[in-house]
């Protein structure tokens, strides 16, 4: 190999490394150089995330958007998303990040990362109170409604019983809506969508029948990204300490978030 040969190698080399550590980087950089963050997050999940009176996105996960933005002192583009999308919307780069009552499992961690639990969150099965149902054995010949490709879907098929006519709809307004005009007996949602089916519709005599899951909410992170996660974590982390956290879950859950996992 002649020096000139060489020498140009050797800039190649030296070019895919440099393009190599600014792609791995490339969320953080790309957000602060923007002075803009895009964060996917829901529209139909009270009270996590919603479209209020004035048309504008409310909720407990938009208050977290726009908190986590201020403290990177960025503006805020909020990106609607359904439980079925959001995660392609973060891989196609679509979203910085998802703030989305995301739930942590092993399937969803090969794909992407996450950040520390920022919030409190469970699933359940939920039906008239009229209606038996004490163990997932109960539910057997009977119609139980839930959101496709949501925690609850999957938690649903574990324990669900063969003879259980489990119907899956495209979002959580359409789950709602088939439980509330008798389509199905039984939903299977989070706790804070059952709160407001039953404040909504108090003749259906809906109340908590079964825990499905556990399962506090993380921000999803594309895979890789990690001074984007380790910021945000910071941001997280000092907002437990000030009490930010359990303001916010006070404000939209009534509750305080408590101890969440870091």
């Amino acid at each position: 190999m002649n020096k000139r040969t060489f020498v140009a190698t050797t800039l190649a080399l030296a070019a895919v490394a440099a393009t190599g550590a600014a792609h791995a980087q490339s969320a953080l950089d790309n957000v602060m150089k923007a002075k803009a963050i895009k964060i996917a997050i829901p529209t139909d999940f009270p009270p996590y995330g919603f479209v209020g009176t004035d048309l504008q996105p409310q909720g407990l996960d938009v208050d977290m958007a726009k908190y986590i933005a201020a403290k990177l002192g960025t503006k805020v583009e909020l990106v609607p998303v359904t439980s079925a999308n959001r995660i392609p919307y973060l891989q196609t780069q679509k979203a910085d990040l998802v703030i989305s009552t995301l739930g942590k499992n092993p399937e969803r961690e090969k794909v992407i990362d996450f950040t520390v639990a920022y919030s409190p969150f469970f699933q359940a099965v939920f039906a008239a109170k009229s209606l038996p149902v004490t163990s997932f054995a109960d539910l057997a010949g009977k119609s139980v409604g839930v959101t496709r490709g949501a925690i609850e879907d999957q938690e649903l098929s574990k324990v669900a019983p063969a003879t259980a006519d489990v119907k899956r709809f495209e979002d959580n307004n359409a789950t709602v809506s088939a439980f509330v005009s008798g389509q199905v007996q039984v939903i299977a949602t989070g706790a804070s969508v059952a709160g407001n089916l039953m404040a909504r519709n108090p003749q259906l005599g809906t109340e908590y029948k079964l825990l499905l899951k556990d399962s506090p909410n993380f921000i999803g992170v594309a895979k890789g990204e990690d001074a984007l996660r380790s910021k945000v974590n910071e941001i997280i982390l000092a907002a437990k300490k000030a009490g930010d956290i359990d303001a916010m879950a006070k404000k939209w859950l009534g509750r305080p978030a408590g101890n969440l996992p870091e």
